[in-house]
């Protein structure tokens, strides 16, 4: 219960930075950079009797339902969470703020928007939910043409950056497209951060008030290994530990009061599977 509401609670704070990028960044420049997003400014410009949110909401429940009908009842509580979401906080920034401009610039919507949207969007992913939209079209790609689901999610922004050129003219579209570009390379590199963790070697003479310290105060695991010295010809235990960057931290500090001397080998690991960090049965 305690790790779903976490979820639920990271996965909100992910959308209200996208719906941040979208209502101060993209929609003021008229960025149309693929997904969802990209189809309701497009559609906003074309017919503005409806706001861009009016539009993401309407767009995401005929997906859904295009979804349901083509794939069945596959998909996740969390995303259709976070796809509503994100449609109530736009509507509530278009009643509350309006339409507001931060930047006339055409580059700093870009830079910024891409920015603040790509770690939303890695907060939403590593949650294990979506903000929906495209990925819908994709995964029905994926099952009646065969096309593999990252290519055919490109495939999808890119015709809809292309209607953007159509529409907005060349200068918006190629910020567009440069915005699509950078968004998937930048939103891996972010998940991979959110997931690195530090793999720990210790030779310590207080091995046993390490390891109690790892389990007890950390409360994690760590396994004894056998180890021999090459210079003193003796046999001794090397802890081994796999421990997020604050855990890390706490480790450090202690083993410097309790042994100084210790030896410690850190290496940064991009993904932990398994006990105690992402459960290997939900991938």
């Amino acid at each position: 219960m305690k790790k779903t509401v976490k979820e639920y609670f990271m996965i909100s704070i992910g959308c209200i930075l996208v719906a941040l990028a979208l209502h101060f960044f993209y929609f003021p420049a008229k960025l149309a950079a693929g997904g969802v997003s990209g189809m309701a400014i497009i559609l906003g410009n074309l017919y503005p009797k409806f706001s861009e949110a009016n539009y993401i909401l309407a767009l995401n429940i005929i997906l859904f339902m295009v979804g349901i009908i083509s794939l069945g009842f596959g998909f996740g509580g969390k995303t259709i969470y976070a796809s509503f979401f994100l449609s109530g906080i736009l509507e509530l920034l278009q009643r509350t703020v309006g339409q507001y401009t931060i930047t006339s610039e055409m580059f700093l919507n870009t830079f910024y928007g891409t920015l603040l949207a790509s770690v939303g969007m890695a907060i939403v992913f590593n949650a294990g939910a979506s903000t929906g939209g495209t990925d819908i079209i994709a995964k029905i790609l994926n099952k009646f043409f065969a096309f593999e689901i990252g290519k055919s999610l490109m495939m999808v922004d890119f015709m809809v950056t292309l209607a953007g050129f159509i529409v907005f003219g060349p200068v918006v579209g190629l910020y567009s497209l440069l915005s699509v570009l950078i968004n998937g390379p930048l939103i891996d590199r972010l998940l991979e951060g959110l997931k690195t963790a530090k793999e720990i070697m210790i030779i310590s003479k207080e091995q046993e008030l390490i390891s109690n310290y790892i389990l007890t105060e950390l409360e994690r695991g760590c396994t004894m290994l056998k180890g021999y010295g090459g210079y003193t010809k003796q046999e001794t235990d090397v802890i081994y530990a796999v421990l997020n960057r604050n855990d890390y931290i706490k480790l450090r500090t202690y083993i410097k009061k309790v042994d100084p001397r210790a030896f410690i080998s850190v290496n940064e690991v991009r993904e932990v599977l398994g006990e105690g960090y992402q459960d290997l049965s939900i991938l």
